[in-house]
């Protein structure tokens, strides 16, 4: 049995890219010669099949162009700060109409979102660095060292998505959730969470931080466990590009809140 036997009793993966279209009707879930053969037709064209449908080194690859774009788009928002906001709010936008419009058109979707995200990330990241010189790039080998981390626990089975496990990477997103639409809520009444300040370095501002961190750290092992699922349900081409999107998402949150984490440690030298 595979070890993805229990995903429907368990739930969906609190990534919204994955939660909405990762399991919905229509996505293939056979293959086309088991479908064929049920409808009385006949084909040996299994290669031809294969190259149809969602593989993990396929999504993997992806990604790998995805973070590529990223880090070309953070050139151009370093050395050209002004593009930092519209750039936010044209990635937010793309992410939106991958998510909930058209996510079989991600393979032109996410390279687009990728690279604006990464100007955005370039023009915060630099920001950050006029503050405190070499946040930056600490922010990044942190990010990468937890990604790296999580997957070797997660391919070794030292970390295993089970119910409780997803239930409580769910519930600790969902309340950071909140906790974030509040604070924008108040912004317009021209206060805010303190906490959630990157140069407030309280001792409770800090461990908030890191409790974000280490929910931001824990989806990432959700999203491997999807993309694995899809693969092994051989859901369509396109899904390895909106698998690499989704890590992308997940990816972008657990940086901007490391820079947070590094920038509150910081504020209290």
């Amino acid at each position: 049995m595979s070890k993805h036997s229990a995903i429907n009793r368990f739930g969906r993966s609190r990534n919204p890219a994955f939660s909405r279209n990762f399991d919905q009707g229509g996505f293939r879930t056979q293959s086309s010669s088991e479908m064929n053969a049920g409808s009385g037709f006949r084909t040996t064209s299994s290669v031809a099949e294969s190259t149809d449908i969602m593989t993990l080194d396929g999504a993997v690859n992806k990604t790998g162009i995805l973070l590529a774009l990223c880090f070309t788009g953070a050139a151009v928002g370093w050395n050209i700060p002004a593009l930092t906001l519209p750039a936010g709010i044209l990635g937010f936008i793309l992410a939106l109409v991958t998510i909930f419009r058209s996510p079989s058109k991600a393979g032109t979707t996410a390279p687009f979102y990728a690279l604006v995200q990464g100007v955005m990330l370039g023009g915060i990241s630099l920001m950050y660095e006029n503050l405190y010189d070499g946040i930056a790039i600490q922010a990044i080998g942190l990010t990468f060292g937890i990604l790296a981390s999580l997957l070797v626990c997660y391919k070794s089975g030292l970390i295993k998505p089970t119910e409780n496990f997803r239930l409580m990477v769910g519930a600790g997103i969902g309340g950071i959730f909140i906790l974030y639409m509040v604070s924008f809520v108040m912004s317009f009444f021209g206060s805010g969470i303190s906490l959630l300040s990157p140069t407030n370095g309280s001792l409770m501002s800090i461990g908030l931080s890191l409790g974000i961190v280490c929910f931001a750290s824990l989806s990432l092992v959700l999203d491997f466990d999807y993309i694995e699922e899809g693969a092994e349900k051989g859901l369509p081409k396109y899904m390895e590009w909106y698998g690499a999107f989704s890590l992308m998402v997940t990816l972008i949150w657990l940086y901007l809140e490391i820079l947070r984490l590094l920038a509150k440690i910081n504020s209290r030298r």
